[in-house]
């Protein structure tokens, strides 16, 4: 009875996780199989394993199991690699546990608070990370900044150059910016939705 108690905890916590927190914010549907079959599949291993009379080598094992996974995805990132391992980590919680006792449910209840406040788009939600390759090579730091700056119409925090290529004219380069509260872009967006709001008597729109 506990055994099963386990299993239903484990099921609600990664649906939460899986269909409350993560598909509604990022819409990834192939990895919302991935983190159903890591979370129930490392709770059906804990749960055999636990079962048996092995002991601390049995928990040794499978933590030296686990450590052979590579996630070698260029298409996932790691908000999505957080997912991965509380998903795994739900999993560790039921199946190496003997009852669903107050401790066990307190953890798993902060694995996911955990994620939805770290994932959540109000936490810093005018900061912004690209990876652009530009068409011109710039040596010159400040002048890329500035660049950056007005391509990107926001205060840029950090740079950092991947590659420069001087034949082809072209810089590879990780931006981590900042935009304003009110772009440009969404004041435009905002008066094309309604003509009434727009400066001119004509009711011209404001070109981003």
């Amino acid at each position: 009875m506990d055994r099963l108690l386990l299993v239903g905890a484990d099921l609600v916590a990664i649906s939460l996780l899986t269909f409350a927190v993560y598909f509604p914010r990022h819409h990834r549907r192939d990895l919302v199989a991935a983190f159903l079959g890591v979370n129930v599949g490392v709770l059906a291993v804990a749960m055999v394993l636990g079962s048996t009379s092995v002991g601390i080598g049995m928990g040794m094992g499978l933590f030296g199991v686990l450590s052979i996974i590579r996630l070698r995805s260029y298409e996932i990132a790691q908000h999505e690699i957080a997912y991965y391992f509380s998903a795994l980590a739900l999993g560790l919680l039921t199946g190496l546990s003997e009852s669903l006792d107050l401790l066990h449910t307190g953890l798993m209840v902060l694995v996911v608070a955990t994620l939805y406040a770290g994932d959540h788009p109000r936490l810093f939600p005018r900061h912004r990370q690209r990876e652009l390759r530009l068409d011109s090579a710039y040596t010159d730091e400040e002048a890329l900044r500035s660049h950056l700056e007005v391509l990107l119409g926001g205060r840029v925090l950090n740079l950092s150059v991947k590659g420069i290529d001087l034949v082809n004219d072209t810089t590879l380069v990780e931006v981590r910016y900042v935009v304003p509260t009110a772009s440009r872009a969404a004041v435009a967006k905002s008066r094309e939705g309604n003509p009434r709001t727009d400066d001119s008597p004509r009711g011209r729109g404001v070109r981003a």
